[in-house]
């Protein structure tokens, strides 16, 4: 549906209720994506049949999680860090 350079820097992640999970690559590429969806949801119309896909969620990567590991903090923390 999508050309080589799209499937090899996304990739479809759910379709629940007509709406599908798109993950890319980096953040550039969903920027680039999201930019896309009009058309990519035509594309998509047009190949699977209307209303199968009728919203797109794009997201980036997932970025590590601070709130555990050898460097947190507990409680607020330090709030003056320029101090």
């Amino acid at each position: 549906m999508v050309g080589p350079e799209v499937a090899q820097n996304s990739r479809p992640v759910k379709l629940e209720n007509g709406e599908l999970t798109v993950e890319a690559r980096s953040t550039a590429w969903a920027t680039q994506l999201r930019l896309l969806a009009a058309s990519l949801l035509r594309q998509i119309a047009s190949e699977v049949g209307h209303n199968v896909v009728r919203k797109l969620h794009i997201h980036g990567p997932a970025a590590p999680s601070w709130s555990r590991g050898p460097r947190r903090v507990r409680g607020r923390g330090p709030r003056d860090t320029y101090g």
